[in-house]
């Protein structure tokens, strides 16, 4: 039997404990002041941490790593700091410090790192103890600040350096000497050989099968930063339970999808009485997926014309496939903000019902919380912690590679999960081979299925330079076989090309637009930028009246969109006249029905995503999509847009304009597109930016470029500067809560939150907010500063709200007080 099993141990242990006055305090509660001690913080962590890395097999280092994570609060530094900054040392105390000038100084996470590195080292002939206590020792040591560069970019040896930190600094002989007994004999017994040889098998299965070296050392590194996906949650769970007891009722609910599915066929035979040629067709496509769903776990794709109910069948398809594996979460990983609140609605209506003691659905819109989290943005940040999840692909993609900790934390929830992309067509195309390499990783290694739903799928499975990572999928794995068939039947619309040399003005198109709304009842007219689709607003509002025009763009609140939304299918509903000039926003997923499209010349795969918004429910025998050019536009910085222009005039200049949404005329254009952009897939990175030219997969994989990649450690990868680099769009954002409505009183809430402050309530304060943000770019960010419009919620907290003189009913945000803007499409 293990000493720390043995009865009589434990007993000695207390009569020891008891025999000491010291107090190690981890956490102080802000309610009523109630102390968590270092060691009852470090055992639930630790047992937290053991079920999550259970899900990567090694259950044992998990437990480790929450053992060891915070060892180094047994510090008198770090005790003085805790007690000065929680009121527990009176201020007139010679022991007294401030700890506002101490936050962030006191190291309390490489000692655990040290500890552990010290005990692994040791064991094996070619270095296998080091692999494993180097792996364990990044976890511990980068737990505050994301996973720290193994390799610098200048080529220095950076986890020797923060390993080998001296023990004035980090403590470690301090925290041996005042540890609880109990909590050294438990890492000890834990840090054995068969720890090792538990995590050497996992590593070999995730390696032996990969021909590409690249692709074995990046699968070493996303293993490394699952198992510290697995610390971070544990730790944020254990301290936001600890200051909100009542909260703990919440987590890790078994789910019972046999309810949900019940639910679901109950709605879908419902359905069955609005029988239309469509709706049959729909009713096939879903029965198609419930019969799949059985299948084995894996990489599959959805190809489905617009308007074919993918919603609903990959919804059948996740129900039945999460029950027949026993699988723990849904996940709808979603293009844009706009779309999440339209399939939450979607599927709440098929799964929630009235009385349920816990939602189903969980809708994550976007990051309010701040990068670098105080203690409040921790205890009020998403871990996605529900059965269905929907969230944008923004935000998945930082969580698989961005860096600090808020992202990360949630990587170990895409185990034992179904995700389902919809819109896959919009992957960053920066981001292909990362996406690739890490999709791949989960299918095989952590019991995830995923299916790629589009209309205009890509060929992520087919790529230039497959030895960077692409997508396997299987030739079965396609759950629609017949999809040049099925596209015939759905066939509803026809594309006009109707681009000409010299361009079309604005002129021109408002009145291409107008000429529409008068024939055909509404129209929508889809731009490439903001400043065009203000423009042709302005334009139209002097020939209609402001009740038949609406103008949406990601300006305007996820809420805001929402409601415009709302009026226009009332008002298309009811035969009343719509007008919509729109950002691409609009064409990927969103349920709506217009008779005539008007889409600006872009990437095929965008103008048949348009075509989807025409005719959806094919109530007209066909309708057109008019393809125009605008003579002036400003994309010489939208890439994606400008590269798919090009790729969509070769097309059109082969291809008849009846046979462009023809599933192999997409395939020609994804040909042409990735071909083009085969060098920036790998995700390019300036000298500027890391000190040489370089690739994130490089940096996240053998680090080859490194000046020091002759460096005798296991792992190489440059993990900070990796995520510090990574933004999932072209341009860091900054979330902003707008006056739009509730969000006025959203605002005045979390401003009298933040005085005194109430975990509970700035948790909810902070989620309903999600829908009253906008995503500003740094260019705007700037302007509004200047301006003295934004205003932070509480010093220091990150988390900032709009002047509502800069909220514009038509437009949302903007950079002008409302009523001085001037647009321009120059």
């Amino acid at each position: 039997m293990a000493l720390v099993d043995c009865p009589v141990f434990f007993e000695w242990i207390s009569m020891t404990t008891d025999q000491s006055n010291t107090r190690y305090i981890a956490h102080v509660r802000s309610s009523d002041k109630s102390q968590q001690t270092v060691a009852d913080h470090l055992l639930e962590v630790a047992d937290i941490s053991k079920r999550l890395a259970a899900k990567i097999n090694v259950p044992e280092a998990g437990e480790l790593i929450g053992l060891l994570h915070d060892f180094g609060k047994y510090s008198a530094a770090f005790q003085t700091y805790i007690q000065s900054g929680t009121g527990l040392i009176n201020p007139d105390s010679e022991d007294f410090v401030n700890s506002g000038a101490l936050k962030g100084k006191i190291d309390h996470s490489t000692a655990g790192a040290q500890w552990v590195w010290r005990e692994l080292s040791k064991y094996g002939k070619n270095g296998e103890g080091k692999l494993c206590g180097q792996i364990l020792a990044l976890c511990i040591a980068s737990h505050h600040s994301g996973l720290i560069d193994c390799l610098t970019p200048e080529g220095t040896n950076g986890f020797k350096k923060r390993i080998d930190k001296e023990d004035d600094k980090s403590h470690l002989a301090e925290c041996k000497q005042n540890a609880d007994v109990h909590i050294l004999a438990q890492a000890k017994s834990l840090a054995e050989k068969p720890l090792m040889l538990a995590m050497l098998k996992q590593l070999s299965q995730i390696t032996k099968n990969e021909q590409q070296e690249a692709i074995k050392h990046f699968y070493i590194g996303f293993w490394t930063r699952f198992l510290f996906s697995c610390l971070i949650d544990a730790d944020r769970i254990n301290s936001a339970d600890f200051e909100r007891p009542q909260q703990a009722a919440y987590r890790n609910k078994a789910v019972s999808w046999i309810v949900a599915i019940q639910r679901m066929e109950l709605f879908l035979t419902e359905q069955q009485v609005h029988d239309t040629p469509i709706n049959s067709i729909r009713q096939k496509i879903s029965d198609t997926c419930k019969k799949r769903s059985q299948d084995h776990q894996g990489i599959y794709s959805l190809t489905v014309p617009t308007g074919g109910g993918k919603t609903y069948a990959s919804l059948r398809y996740a129900l039945h496939h999460a029950k027949a594996h026993e699988l723990e979460r849904i996940i709808y990983v979603i293009p844009y903000t706009s779309i999440i609140e339209q399939n939450a609605e979607a599927i709440r209506k098929v799964v929630e019902e009235k009385g349920d003691q816990y939602p189903w659905v969980l809708e994550h819109h976007s990051n309010l919380e701040p990068e670098n989290q105080t203690w409040h943005s921790k205890l009020a940040a998403e871990n996605w912690d529900a059965p269905i999840v929907l969230t944008t692909m923004v935000q998945f993609l930082e969580t698989l590679f961005s860096g600090g900790t808020r992202g990360v934390r949630r990587l170990h929830q895409l185990a034992n999960s179904v995700i389902i992309f919809d819109e896959i067509q919009t992957l960053p195309i920066n981001c292909t081979h990362l996406f690739c390499n890490a999709l791949n990783f989960l299918s095989a290694y952590t019991k995830t299925t995923a299916v790629l739903c589009t209309a205009t799928q890509p060929l992520l499975d087919q790529l230039k330079s497959p030895e960077k990572g692409q997508l396997l999928i299987p030739k079965e794995n396609h759950l629609i076989e017949d999809v040049r068939q099925l596209f015939e039947k759905l066939k509803r619309v026809e594309i006009s090309n109707k681009t000409k040399s010299e361009g079309w003005s604005e002129d021109e198109i408002a009145a291409l637009a107008l000429s529409e709304l008068k024939e055909k009842g509404n129209c929508l007219v889809i731009v490439n930028t903001k400043a065009w689709a203000q423009a042709l607003y302005v334009k139209c509002s002097e020939s209609i009246d402001s009740d038949s025009l609406f103008h949406l763009s990601t300006n305007q609140c996820s809420a805001h969109r929402s409601d415009l939304f709302r009026r226009m299918r009332a008002r298309l509903a009811d035969g009343l006249p719509v007008l919509c000039l729109s950002t691409q926003l609009i064409e990927a997923g969103v349920d709506i029905d217009f008779s005539s499209v008007i889409r600006f010349l872009a990437g095929l795969d965008s103008i048949a995503q348009a075509a989807g918004r025409c005719n959806r429910n094919g109530r007209l025998d066909t309708a057109i999509v008019h393809v125009v050019n605008p003579a002036k536009e400003t994309i010489n910085q939208l890439i994606d847009i400008k590269v798919g222009i090009e790729k969509t005039k070769w097309v059109f200049s082969e291809v008849k304009d009846t046979a462009l949404l023809d599933p192999e005329n997409m395939a020609r254009y994804f040909k042409y597109y990735f071909y083009e952009r085969a060098d920036q897939m790998a995700y390019p990175l300036t000298a500027t930016e890391v000190g040489r030219d370089d690739t994130l997969l490089n940096l996240l994989s053998d680090n080859k470029f490194n000046t020091g990649a002759n460096t005798p450690l296991h792992l190489k990868q440059s993990f900070m500067t990796a995520g510090n680099a990574f933004k999932a769009i072209d341009a860091p954002t900054q979330s902003l809560i707008v006056p739009y409505q509730q969000g006025k009183q959203l605002i005045t809430e979390l401003c009298g939150i933040a005085k005194e402050f109430d975990a509970a309530g700035y948790y909810r304060c902070l989620k309903q907010a999600q829908k009253y943000s906008v995503n500003v770019f740094p260019n705007v960010w700037k302007k509004l500063r200047e301006q003295k419009a934004v205003f932070e919620i509480h010093p220091d907290e990150g988390v900032y709200y709009l002047d509502e003189r800069y909220y514009s009913e038509a437009f949302g945000l903007s950079t002008e007080a409302v009523g001085k803007a001037e647009v321009t499409i120059l």
